[in-house]
Formats: structure tokens, C-alpha cells, sequence
């Protein structure tokens, strides 16, 4: 009997999809991959994602060789009937749970098709339905499931007891960064050379583009992230061994110069399928246990991963379809143009200038950045929750409708009201001027809400507050700051002022 194809899609690219536990394919199993061009025809990309995704899908069948088919096709449909799996035709193909809904409910209706497990991820979506039936159902919090997979996983445990004494070292890792410094004084990241395949990529990409199939946003410059499974276990290894040391301290902070500052950058070929979290938080605690880095750096990369990561994916599956559409706060106000556009140069506010421009030369930014200066804006100004997630799909190499619904909706919009964070997430500009230097050369100040060098943040933080004064009041993390909206004796004039500002670039 013939054994069956395996078909791998873009993101499943590390040897544990081609793992015959489970059913998966052996060592003689025929493997199928399809580049859809539909894919990149249905969203506005960061034209950086693209490449990088086309490069990796490619590398991966250059190095698989004659054991891939590899098709390029309008649209997977099409690749199929062209690969000879067709309805109604064809051998029976497996496949490893896709990672997005959309890509499930594909498979899973057509004839022909085995979903195997998951791969890439520390859990089985079935432990984490038992574990979150017993702790809490529809409201559940990370760091409970952090504590379990932890004990689960063995890691950065002593017997029954965390490591250290203490689960969580997020005291140590909130610190500004150094003053009167540009940069870090770390090494370099691990930074990839482009080869033969990465100029093919580009001069499709300029074909399609220069043909109007396609429509990008963002600069792709030279390739910053691996695509390959031999890049990745450099990357990993280079963080390991040179920057996970000084990574915890200066978690939370952000300098202008330095976007990464000492942040790992692996979480592209994390969720390219080229690394399993497994390998990364193993290697971070060797490095703990052999002196190497320090526990508050190791346990907040774990923490990373292990807790935030894994927790992100198992809350997509979790909460369904229907948390997409959630609105708690009823924001409804489109994406402004400049936004959409990655037009850093329209903005004044040096926070978000320096932010967006990172995004559009890059496709990437760390979770602070996202968090408090691109997410933050968009919740006080009160953007639609459902197009901040698709900007944020479509504009970062990381992004994956499993990343990103959770984290937007959830964490940075606070759309789900309250069913996976405790309260929103947004500030005044006083605590970007404590976690930054971006503050400094800009033409607003932090402490001003009124006025022509009133702080977008400051002003918008305190406007977000009394639009959703009610709701917000009635939170015991938020009644505190919604009863300050009483002490402010130029909230009127703040609110015109926001009025008069509209959607333009703060």
C-alpha cells in the first residue's frame, strides 16, 4: 500500500511536523506544500511578512528536495486538484490541526483529508480544556496556567517547589532603561544572510506587485529573521548564549535607537513551525542551571513562552469563533489613514513616529510597543477592535490569526471586557516617559493635557476613561484613576480639544 501524502503548510516547517507519532508521516512519506497566491491577494501584508513566508516556504522544499511537491496555485483548492487531490479524486492526504480556524474548517470539509494533532505547542487543546473546566471556564488568567504548565512541563522547578523560591520575577524585569544611553551594551542579534531563493521571493514579489495582483505595505529590506531550520538553531542559540543574560532586566523598557534592544526575535521561527517552544525554554534553563543567566532573565523568557505564548493559542481555540466580533466597549471608529499606511512621517508624537516606523521598516516591534504606544492609541481613540486585530495580522512577520485575536482583542483592546485581563491596557504619557527616552526630544510633554504641547497619550487617556466612565468604575482595578476624572478641572477643554483633532495623526 502506497503511504499517504502529508501536506505542510507555511507554518509548519520544523522537523516535529514530519514526526510519525500520531499518524504523521514516516521517513517515506511523499510530502505536499502550496504556495496560494490568494493568500496574499485577500490582506494588504507588510510586503517584509511576505517575503520572509515565501522564503521559508521555499527554503524548506529546496531542502526536502524530491520528496515535496511543491505547488503554486491560485488558490489551496487549486493546488490540491492540481497535486491530484482534488474532490472526488486522489489518495487521502494528512495534515498537521492548521493553526487558524479559516484553514481548519478548509480541510476538515473536504473528502480525503486526516487532521492529525497539533504540533508546536507545549499542550494538547484537550488538557487545556480540562484544566480550564476546573479553573474558571469563561474567565481565566495566565498566570494560574503559567504555575500548571510549569509543574506539568518540569520546568524551572525544584521538586514542588519554582525555582528560586518564587513563580514570578516580573518585579525584576520592569526596569527603565539606563539613562543617558542610546543603545544596549549587548551583542548583536543573530542576523541571517539572503541567498538565491531570497531574490527569487523579491523579484515575484515585484512582478505581482507591479502587475496589481498584489498590494503591499511596509519596506522589505534586507531579511532580519530565519527561514530556515539550520538559521533558527543559530538564533536560538546566539540569544542563549549572548542575550538572555541581560534580556529580563530590561524587558519592559524601550530606547529609540535600539527597537530590540536584548529581545530574542524568536518568535518568527516559532510560529514559522522552525523551532518547538519545547527546545527554547530547555535551553534557557540550562543556561540558568550552569550559571549562565541569571533566573529573572530565564524565568521571564519561559514566561514568554510557556506561559503568554502557549496560553494565547490555547484561549483561540478556546473562547471560538464568536470572540471575534466581540466589542465590550462599542468602538466602531475606522482606521485612520495614516495608520493603515505606516505614515511614521505624519505623525508628530515621537512615541508613535518612532514606533511606526519600526513597524514599516521592519514588521516588527516588542510586546511594549504594541502594548502601550500602537495598541494603546488605538483603544483611547476608540478604533473598530476587528480591524486593529487585522492591522496587526497583516503588519507584523509574527503575526497569525492565533497570535493576534487574543492578544488584540483580549489584551490590547480589552474587547472581550474583562474575559482574559483583569483591565485595559493603556496609559498617560507619564509612563512612556518613565519606560523610554522617546519623550524627551518630543514636541509634546507628558505631563501636559491641554494645550498645544498636551501629550496625545496623557489627554487620550483620561478622554478614554470618561467615555467609558460607567463600566470602568465598576472595575477595582480602574475605579481609582475613573474617580481622578473629578479632580480635572480642564477635562472639557481636553475633550474639544480631542474633538477638534478628529482622525488625524496626534
Amino acid at each position: 500500500m502506497a503511504p499517504r501524502t502529508h501536506w505542510l503548510f507555511g507554518d509548519q516547517l520544523g522537523p516535529h511536523f514530519l514526526d510519525p507519532r500520531d499518524g504523521g508521516p514516516d521517513a517515506h512519506s511523499p510530502l505536499l506544500m502550496i504556495e496560494a497566491r490568494s493568500v496574499l491577494r485577500r490582506r494588504r501584508f507588510h510586503r517584509a511578512k511576505a517575503h520572509l513566508v515565501l522564503s521559508a516556504m521555499r527554503h524548506r522544499a529546496a531542502k526536502l528536495g524530491d520528496r515535496v511537491r511543491y505547488v503554486r496555485a491560485e488558490t489551496y483548492a487549486e493546488g490540491l486538484a492540481e497535486a491530484g487531490f482534488g474532490d472526488g479524486g486522489g489518495g487521502r492526504l494528512t495534515v498537521c490541526h492548521p493553526t487558524s480556524r479559516a484553514a481548519l474548517d478548509f480541510v476538515t470539509a473536504r473528502d480525503g483529508i486526516d487532521v492529525l494533532s497539533a504540533r508546536g505547542f507545549l499542550l494538547a487543546q484537550a488538557e487545556f480544556g480540562a484544566w480550564a473546566e476546573e479553573h474558571g471556564g469563561d474567565r481565566l488568567r495566565m498566570e494560574g496556567f503559567y504555575r500548571w504548565v510549569r509543574r506539568e512541563h518540569d520546568l524551572l522547578m525544584d521538586g514542588d517547589e519554582p525555582a528560586g523560591g518564587t513563580w514570578n520575577l516580573d518585579h525584576d524585569n520592569r526596569e527603565p532603561p539606563p539613562r543617558s544611553v542610546e543603545t544596549l551594551d549587548v551583542p548583536a542579534p543573530y542576523r541571517p544572510h539572503e541567498d538565491e531563493i531570497d531574490d527569487e521571493v523579491r523579484r515575484d514579489l515585484d512582478r505581482w506587485e507591479r502587475d496589481g495582483e498584489v498590494t503591499f505595505v511596509g519596506r522589505d529590506g534586507p531579511r532580519r529573521f530565519p527561514v530556515t531550520r539550520r538559521e533558527a538553531l543559530a538564533a536560538l542559540r546566539r540569544f542563549v548564549a549572548h542575550r538572555l543574560a541581560d534580556f529580563g532586566r530590561y524587558e519592559d523598557a524601550m530606547l529609540a535607537a535600539d527597537p530590540v534592544m536584548s529581545h530574542s526575535l524568536l518568535s518568527v521561527p516559532l510560529n514559522l513551525g522552525l523551532l518547538d517552544p519545547a527546545e527554547c525554554v530547555d535551553r534557557a534553563e540550562e543556561a540558568w542551571r550552569a550559571g549562565e543567566a541569571p533566573l529573572n532573565s530565564v524565568e521571564g523568557f519561559v514566561r514568554q513562552i510557556a506561559g503568554w505564548r502557549e496560553y494565547v493559542w490555547q484561549l483561540y481555540w478556546h473562547f471560538g469563533e464568536e470572540y471575534r466580533h466581540r466589542n465590550a466597549l462599542g468602538h466602531r471608529t475606522p482606521l485612520p489613514r495614516w495608520f493603515l499606511d505606516l505614515d511614521a512621517d505624519e505623525v508628530t508624537a515621537n512615541c508613535l513616529s518612532t514606533v511606526l516606523a519600526q513597524v514599516r521598516d521592519t514588521g516588527w516591534t516588542h510586546h511594549i510597543p504594541r502594548l502601550m504606544v500602537l495598541g494603546s492609541r488605538a483603544l483611547q481613540d476608540g478604533w473598530d477592535p476587528a480591524a486593529v486585530t487585522d492591522w496587526f495580522h497583516r503588519c507584523f512577520v509574527d503575526g497569525y490569526d492565533w497570535v493576534m485575536l487574543p492578544n488584540v482583542v483580549g489584551m490590547s483592546q480589552y474587547a472581550d471586557g474583562g474575559r482574559m485581563t483583569t483591565k485595559p491596557y493603556t496609559s498617560g504619557g507619564a509612563y512612556i516617559n518613565r519606560m523610554s527616552d522617546l519623550c524627551g526630544p518630543c514636541a509634546y510633554r507628558p505631563a501636559d493635557r491641554t494645550g498645544e504641547h498636551a501629550c496625545p497619550y496623557t489627554a487620550g487617556y483620561w478622554a478614554f476613561l470618561h467615555r467609558h466612565r460607567a463600566p470602568l468604575g465598576a472595575n477595582h482595578r480602574m475605579a481609582r484613576a475613573v474617580k481622578g476624572l473629578d479632580r480635572l478641572k480642564d477635562l472639557d477643554g481636553l475633550l474639544e480639544e480631542i474633538a477638534e483633532r478628529g482622525d488625524r495623526a496626534p
